[in-house]
């Protein structure tokens, strides 16, 4: 995909990548040069805000969000829990 930088280094980052990386209107990205190339990552404080904890009835793992996680999907859980131990 090719994409341009406005006159005030702006790029507009298609519809379909936002969608699949779950990016919103006000979220962060990070960064980096990398080898001649540009390399975008959605900021790590959103990723930060999802933990897996143990239910101190049941004893079973559970989900557990902060207020600044975008709506949960089956896409961001199967990502989560890929992660897991």
């Amino acid at each position: 995909m090719i994409t341009r930088v406005s006159t005030k280094g702006q790029v507009v980052l298609p519809n379909s990548i936002r969608k699949r990386l779950h990016i919103r209107p006000g979220d962060e990205l990070e960064v980096e040069l990398e080898g001649g190339r540009v390399i975008m990552t959605p900021a790590s404080v959103r990723r930060g805000s999802v933990e897996i904890v143990r239910d101190p009835i049941t004893g079973l793992p559970v989900l557990t969000v902060g207020a600044d996680m975008p709506t949960l999907t089956s896409d961001i859980v199967a990502d989560i829990l890929s992660e897991a131990p």
